[in-house]
């Protein structure tokens, strides 16, 4: 009877969409088992995201999410390899097998999920505005951004831009390259720029004259999470306990604290 029973659930399990990919093929190492095999762990990284991930003029990377990846490293016994990528090139990266993981403020968003994993949820980070500071009254709601006369200025290829598309249609839209992009605002050469809270606040500090706008009032919710190959369960698994761990001891949040902003819980 046990047998029998055992042998249903299987059956079951099995049948279930998704599930099936998500198991390694008999007799190929599963994709934990392939980096410890390797001795390297693959990030992908944008290099262009403070505080998460930014790549320096000496050619090292830094941020909350760098000193995650080498910890994730050590845990694993293995060297880091940086593989750089861009916000619109980081999909096509996992899913040509270039990332072992995805790392740098990535956000959680159905169109990433259909095709990667994600890990368990790091925090909630959701949309808002970031304007000069004499001009913050005028861009406290999306209708008041959401006009002919408004720039917006975003890194392509983003959930920034994804934002932008779906509810301000109306503004003006330009692209920047996300490391210089926010000198952009205060030259006034744009005037709105909309992102996640903590890189708002992030560059509100670095940045003199800049104000994030309702940081505690998202415009769109949202998380972030590091994103992972589809290929099988094994390597998730490492990765959410290993991830719940650095919660657990506090090495998660020593860090966020090595950073000056952190959005607000």
């Amino acid at each position: 009877m046990m047998t029998f029973k055992r042998c249903a659930l299987t059956t079951l399990l099995l049948g279930l969409p998704g599930l099936s990919m998500a198991q390694p093929a008999t007799g190929t190492p599963s994709h934990l088992d392939q980096i410890l095999g390797k001795g390297q762990l693959a990030v992908c990284t944008t290099g262009d995201y403070k505080p998460y991930t930014f790549l320096r003029e000496d050619g090292e990377y830094e941020g909350i999410d760098i000193t995650m990846a080498r910890s994730l490293a050590k845990s694993l016994g293995v060297e880091v390899q940086w593989v750089a990528t861009t916000w619109k090139t980081l999909m096509p990266d996992m899913i040509a097998g270039k990332c072992d993981i995805g790392m740098g403020g990535i956000s959680v968003t159905l169109e990433r999920q259909k095709k990667a994993f994600f890990s368990n949820t790091l925090d909630v980070d959701g949309k808002i505005p970031l304007v000069r500071c004499a001009d913050e009254a005028l861009y406290q709601t999306i209708e008041q951004i959401n006009q002919p006369s408004v720039r917006l200025i975003e890194p392509a290829g983003g959930t920034n831009e994804a934002f932008v598309r779906a509810f301000l249609p109306k503004a003006a839209l330009a692209f920047h390259d996300n490391k210089t992009i926010f000198q952009e605002l205060l030259d006034k050469k744009a005037d709105v720029m909309i992102t996640d809270a903590s890189e708002a606040l992030y560059q509100q500090k670095r940045m003199p004259g800049l104000c994030a706008v309702n940081p505690t009032r998202y415009m769109q919710y949202g998380e972030k999470a590091y994103l992972l190959p589809r290929d099988d369960m094994t390597w998730k698994g490492y990765v959410d306990q290993w991830l719940h761990l650095s919660k657990a001891t506090g090495a998660y949040q020593q860090a966020l604290s090595q950073w000056l902003a952190v959005p607000a819980p």
